[in-house]
């Protein structure tokens, strides 16, 4: 019974998550899609397992072209060590660069690790607007590891809520002494994605062809998505 339990509870989260979110996504769409307009990038970071989240936008068949992952090859491992995140993304910035007036997504689960919080702070002195994807609930039964005390939901410009429980895990197991089933994965994959879909639509509203890649296994496509990312020559993680 617990695949059931973990099923009817993970699409009640989801369903919440799109209904609690959506007037924020609504919010950022026309200001995203303007900045995807003007050629800008959209950035994504996520430290240990949140850099999945990230990893979801860029270079997807479906997705949008314009979307570059700040990378931590240590997988989190130090996350907490103060100063770490600034070096990443000024490493980044000197690479790919970010450029005042684009958007940064931050992912954090607790929102309460020095990475990420100090990647969002970055990103804000840049000119960059932060959306922090975060658990309201797990953020604020936690203590920060960042020296300011504050959280990532303190730092962002814009937040948006996954839903998940404190521990990440909705499922008690038949002992009452463990739980699991994480949700933050699916939660922060669908509001990325919703994110999108709102951003797509307003460009279609303008007028704007969205730079969209095509699946590397229909016939022309990789030749259509190189011709895409040129314009992005030098500033996209994953290269086409």
């Amino acid at each position: 019974m617990l695949k059931e339990s973990y099923l009817k509870t993970a699409l009640s989260l989801l369903d919440r998550a799109y209904l609690e979110n959506q007037s924020t996504i609504e919010q950022l769409g026309p200001l995203m899609a303007q900045s995807v307009a003007e050629g800008g990038v959209i950035h994504t970071f996520g430290s240990g397992h949140s850099e999945i989240i990230g990893r979801e936008m860029v270079g997807r068949a479906g997705g949008l072209v314009c979307v570059s992952a700040i990378l931590d090859t240590t997988g989190g491992f130090v996350e907490n060590v103060q100063g770490y995140g600034r070096k990443l993304a000024e490493r980044y910035d000197r690479n790919h660069g970010f450029k005042e007036g684009e958007f940064v997504i931050v992912i954090s689960n607790s929102g309460k690790n020095c990475s990420p919080l100090e990647i969002a702070e970055y990103a804000k002195e840049k000119g960059l607007f932060v959306i922090g994807i975060t658990s309201m609930d797990m953020t604020k039964k936690v203590k920060t590891t960042h020296p300011s005390g504050k959280k990532l939901y303190e730092i962002a410009d814009y937040t948006l809520d996954n839903g998940g429980v404190m521990g990440d895990a909705i499922v008690e197991l038949p002992d009452g002494k463990q739980s699991a089933g994480p949700t933050s994965t699916m939660a922060g994959a669908l509001l990325i994605n919703l994110l999108q879909m709102e951003i797509l639509e307003n460009l279609h509203t303008k007028g704007i062809s969205a730079p969209l890649l095509k699946s590397q296994n229909t016939e022309g496509a990789m030749e259509y998505n190189i011709s895409l990312a040129r314009s992005y020559k030098g500033r996209l993680s994953k290269p086409l």
